[in-house]
């Protein structure tokens, strides 16, 4: 997990999260508006689902097959990458939200793409699956600015030494 740590691929994760990010709204034409990863209701998803023609269906199930994969690996990768920069030897332990939400996202694309394929019954993991990724990423998120924080403090220490 070192490897996440080094600087030139914190800086490269951080770079793929902003042009996926751009992806996805490049591809929201495409899918009909409305991603399925926004709601947790597996009601209000069947309806989107629902509403979708069939192109609109194969291109949500591209997208998140490609982009909402490599989304998480990036995303996660800066968030952890961070984490395990900046807290030392409680490193490991501060990366654990960026894998874990890396994981549930994963997980949740894939419901997602079960559900696209006309499996909507899977759908309803997402009462759970969905409040789990955007918690863990909150919490993940605020220990990568906590340890941002530490290192900026400790640059300028550095520096003033």
């Amino acid at each position: 997990m070192s490897f996440l740590a080094r600087t030139p691929v914190i800086w490269t994760s951080f770079l793929l999260m902003l042009a996926i990010g751009v992806g996805f709204g490049l591809c929201r034409p495409m899918v009909g508006g409305a991603f399925l990863d926004m709601t947790s209701d597996p009601e209000m998803s069947r309806t989107i689902i629902a509403t979708m023609s069939d192109a609109q269906r194969t291109a949500h199930a591209w997208v998140t097959v490609l982009l909402d994969t490599a989304y998480p690996l990036a995303y996660g990768g800066f968030l952890g990458g961070v984490a395990l920069r900046f807290f030392g030897k409680f490193g490991t332990y501060a990366a654990l939200p960026a894998l874990g939400v890396v994981i549930i996202d994963l997980t949740e694309n894939l419901v997602q793409v079960l559900a696209l394929a006309g499996w909507v019954d899977a759908l309803d993991a997402k009462t759970w699956l969905t409040p789990l990724k955007f918690g863990l990423f909150f919490l993940a998120a605020g220990v990568a600015v906590i340890g941002l924080v530490i290192g900026v403090v400790g640059l300028l220490r550095q520096r003033r030494a």
